[in-house]
């Protein structure tokens, strides 16, 4: 899903809106605009979107908030737009399930290819990670459906995984035993290069252990690698 996704843009800067409203629009995309929390729900309730760009500052709600309870909701793809700079807040926002984050002023090419790399990456049906002949994984009981994009455990309960966590497990999951780095693994997740000092991949693999490993504190599943990364490291077999 690419071209004619359905993309609704959260801001109330209306010269902001208006110019990527166009520009979206231009490169096929169906798109909406709400300038706020409110005008944002009614919009999703008219229509569902494939994916929301959402400013962090808003007259209203603020974008985190908003973003937690998209969430909570649903798997819609959220890439927010903030002209804050503070590392914090990115990791806040993707560990509230957000699948990417832009700083203002950006440039219009770098944020189609966010969102195009986003919609390939949370489109239903489709596998970013890994390849079209294995659509499942099995590891310690668990199942990882790659194409439902679903994790069940080994009591066959569903666990729901926020599109960041899913596809930090998919990535780890779809290269077992192998020490990944963090800038890897997040160039992965993310479809782009972070800073070396970007410590976002450690919020997410604090969140995903708390869902996946028998004690967190002491994980089986997902090691760390001092001086490197994070390695899968259990059996994995592909179907």
């Amino acid at each position: 899903m690419l071209t004619g996704a359905k993309v609704l843009i959260v801001d109330d800067d209306e010269r902001l809106v208006r110019v990527l409203s166009k520009y979206l629009t231009r490169e096929g995309y169906s798109v909406r605009e709400a300038a706020n929390g409110d005008e944002m729900r009614a919009r999703l309730a008219e229509e569902p979107a494939d994916l929301i760009l959402l400013d962090l500052i808003l007259p209203d709600e603020d974008g985190l908030s908003l973003a937690r309870d998209l969430r909570a909701e649903s798997d819609v793809a959220i890439v927010m737009l903030t002209g804050k700079t503070d590392t914090i807040d990115k990791i806040v926002g993707l560990e509230l399930g957000a699948d990417d984050y832009i700083t203002k002023p950006y440039d219009d090419r770098e944020l189609l290819a966010r969102v195009r790399t986003v919609l390939r990456r949370t489109a239903k049906g489709g596998d970013a990670v890994h390849g079209a002949e294995d659509s499942t994984a099995v590891f310690a009981g668990w199942n990882l459906d790659f194409v439902a994009h679903e994790l069940t455990s080994p009591g066959g309960t569903h666990v729901h995984l926020t599109s960041s966590q899913f596809q930090l497990l998919a990535s780890l999951v779809a290269r077992p035993n192998r020490a990944m780095t963090r800038e890897e693994i997040l160039s992965l997740v993310s479809g782009r290069n972070w800073s070396p000092m970007d410590r976002s991949i450690d919020v997410l693999v604090g969140k995903l252990r708390k869902k996946i490993e028998t004690d967190p504190k002491s994980p089986t599943l997902i090691k760390t690698i001092r001086g490197v990364g994070y390695k899968f490291t259990a059996h994995v077999d592909f179907g």
